[in-house]
């Protein structure tokens, strides 16, 4: 059986392959090919960005074909949460199909942890989910060694302190008031860069809310920012008129036109 190989995103191949979050032959029939390639190219260039203040992108390797990665960064520059210090967090990991049950996500997770070690962090922690759901399973991070520190329904931060000194991080608290404007739509839109399908909806907002025009008021609050992350404490969220939308992935362009018609006709 061919051995795996863990090394840090080194050239352009490995950045499409985590721009487009493994997407890389797959068009999914929610998303066009230019907007994965367009946010791939965001995505990238605020990873990028980032490296100086400590994040890592690890590539899982298998006969030089890539089979996952796993984002590990300082917990104060972290976009998604949760809230803490001296920490890394994992937002994201991630196995293509075929090579699941081969022991790639717990080799993905050591280097994580090693990663923490070497940059001096007291801990490295991750959010998992409990309900039915492929992504961030906390049962795997379970089987990694992590411990619960915070649940909130079928959500928790589940992780390892290396240092007795080290301070449980809290999970978002979402802080969002609706304030209405008369006689217009109010689209409140919280976004991030690091998560593809967080940036392109909000680049389909854009669009749909511009075709209504002066009706329509659009009030973004990029998560990219710690102030706005702090404040708010929503790396993701469509309001409008202080009515959440969501569809899990990236929010349809007919659906979020629906829903602001809707709100102009009865505001």
């Amino acid at each position: 059986m061919s051995s795996i190989e863990i090394y840090d995103m080194m050239d352009e191949t490995d950045e499409y392959f985590v721009g487009t979050c493994t997407h890389v032959n797959d068009i999914s029939v929610h998303m066009l090919r230019e907007e994965i390639d367009t946010f791939a190219k965001r995505r990238i260039a605020w990873l990028r960005n980032m490296y100086e203040k400590g994040l890592r992108v690890k590539i899982a390797s298998i006969d030089n074909n890539q089979v996952g990665f796993l984002h590990i960064m300082p917990i104060e520059i972290c976009p998604w949460g949760p809230i803490g210090r001296d920490l890394m967090v994992v937002p994201c990991l991630t196995v293509i199909g075929k090579a699941k049950g081969r022991g790639i996500g717990r080799a993905l997770i050591n280097s994580a942890e090693e990663e923490a070690k070497r940059q001096g962090r007291k801990g490295i922690i991750t959010i998992g989910y409990y309900h039915n759901c492929w992504f961030m399973q906390a049962p795997f991070f379970e089987k990694c060694g992590f411990s619960m520190i915070e649940r909130r329904g079928t959500i928790g931060i589940l992780g390892k302190f290396f240092e007795e000194s080290a301070e449980s991080p809290q999970l978002l608290k979402p802080n969002y008031q609706f304030k209405p404007i008369p006689g217009k739509a109010v689209v409140d839109l919280f976004w991030n860069t690091f998560c593809p399908t967080s940036s392109i909806e909000a680049q389909r907002v854009r669009e749909v809310a511009a075709e209504f025009g002066e009706p329509v008021v659009v009030h973004e609050y990029c998560a990219d920012k710690r102030p706005i992350l702090s404040r708010y404490q929503i790396p993701r969220g469509i309001f409008i008129n202080g009515k959440e939308i969501w569809w899990g992935y990236e929010a349809p362009k007919e659906g979020i036109r629906e829903a602001i018609s809707k709100a102009l006709r009865y505001k």
